[in-house]
């Protein structure tokens, strides 16, 4: 049987978004702990790379709890009519979560990586802050950033455990293609399985390609 296309669909739709959401969020949190020293940065620190440290459906299981009916964020969640549980959406904040680790970490290496004289230079020659970080700061960075979204989106792409316990497995409505491998192999469906298997071999096969290619270009 072929790849079912609501699959493939749900399952690049979530990781767009995942990976998105760790480059708006993860980028500055990654900044802050490379750049500044405070009370709760070793704190904070372990909680950023405790996803990766923790099996995917203990995270899943608290995500789950903590976006449910019966918890006071779900609560909320329901007043301003935000469903998470049982939805495409609640994928996205499940893949996020252990997918984040994977960007914030290199891009924290990225950022230390900066060597603070040159942007102190150019600030004396009255750049301003904004000017220092897009033409210095983000260019130097830049493989450390592209190597975390290339990390983060197979990840996500890939993400299984904490998907199936926030989102389940709805055809059509929340199934990723990891989950639809599983499920395909529970139904005996091998062909299905293969099939399903292979296009994410060739999805992450494609990313980490792309990523080469940056980085090639990069160093010119």
């Amino acid at each position: 049987m072929a790849i079912y296309p609501d699959d493939v669909r749900i399952t690049l739709q979530v990781a767009t978004l995942a990976t998105l959401i760790c480059l708006v969020v993860g980028g500055p949190l990654a900044w802050v702990l490379a750049r500044y020293s405070f009370p709760g940065r070793g704190l904070l620190s372990l909680l950023v790379t405790a996803p990766l440290a923790l099996p995917p459906t203990v995270v899943g299981y608290y995500l789950l709890r903590g976006l449910g009916h019966g918890s006071p964020l779900g609560r909320l969640l329901d007043r301003i009519g935000l469903e998470l549980v049982f939805t495409w959406q609640g994928a996205v904040v499940a893949v996020a979560v252990l997918a984040a680790p994977l960007f914030i970490i290199p891009a924290q290496a990225g950022f230390v990586g900066v060597d603070q004289e040159l942007e102190r230079v150019a600030a004396t020659l009255g750049r301003s802050r904004l000017s220092i970080f897009l033409t210095i700061t983000l260019p130097i960075a830049a493989r450390n950033l592209g190597a975390g979204v290339v990390l983060a989106f197979a990840k996500a792409v890939g993400e299984f455990g904490a998907t199936v316990m926030v989102a389940g497995a709805i055809p059509g409505r929340t199934r990723t293609m990891a989950v639809s491998v599983y499920d395909a192999i529970q139904a005996g469906d091998l062909g299905r399985a293969n099939a399903t298997a292979l296009a994410l071999l060739g999805i992450s096969l494609a990313s980490l390609s792309i990523f080469a290619a940056l980085t090639t270009f990069l160093r010119r």
